[in-house]
């Protein structure tokens, strides 16, 4: 695949994660977009379908982490950062699970603003933000 090639992938590949971002209302369900965007410190937890939310937070994640590993495996080309990185996308996801179903079962106004970030990690692609400067430096070390 030549430079140019690749350039145009990860710049659609990112795109991708915008468009995700940008139409989410219409793609997830997730009540808590609404609840954050306003005053939620001082209001009660929104009605919501527990199972229908896990889902639909798990199907956003799957599509970040996928599209995350699809930019990742253009711009160094190695498998084993792809193999690293998947590792710790699924440690992640498992780890961040545990508390995001605890808040969503327990919701409690002290800890909203836990799980206002703890949800931020499981439905943006935070993992490439972190990953893909580290990754860089780790080269340009080698």
């Amino acid at each position: 695949m030549t430079k140019l090639t690749r350039y145009i992938c990860v710049v659609f590949l990112f795109l991708l994660l915008v468009a995700i971002r940008g139409f989410e209302d219409e793609l997830f369900y997730d009540p808590y977009l609404k609840f954050f965007e306003n005053d939620y410190l001082y209001m009660d937890s929104p009605r919501r379908e527990i199972a229908k939310l896990v889902l639909n937070t798990t199907l956003r994640f799957v599509l970040n982490s996928t599209i995350s590993l699809g930019i990742l495996y253009l711009i160094f080309n190695d498998k084993n950062i792809i193999k690293f990185s998947t590792i710790i996308y699924v440690t992640a996801y498992i780890l961040l699970m545990i508390p995001f179903l605890y808040f969503v079962i327990n919701p409690r106004q002290e800890d909203y603003y836990m799980f206002f970030n703890v949800r931020r990690f499981l439905i943006q692609p935070i993992g490439l933000i972190l990953l893909l400067p580290a990754f860089y430096y780790h080269k340009l070390n080698r």
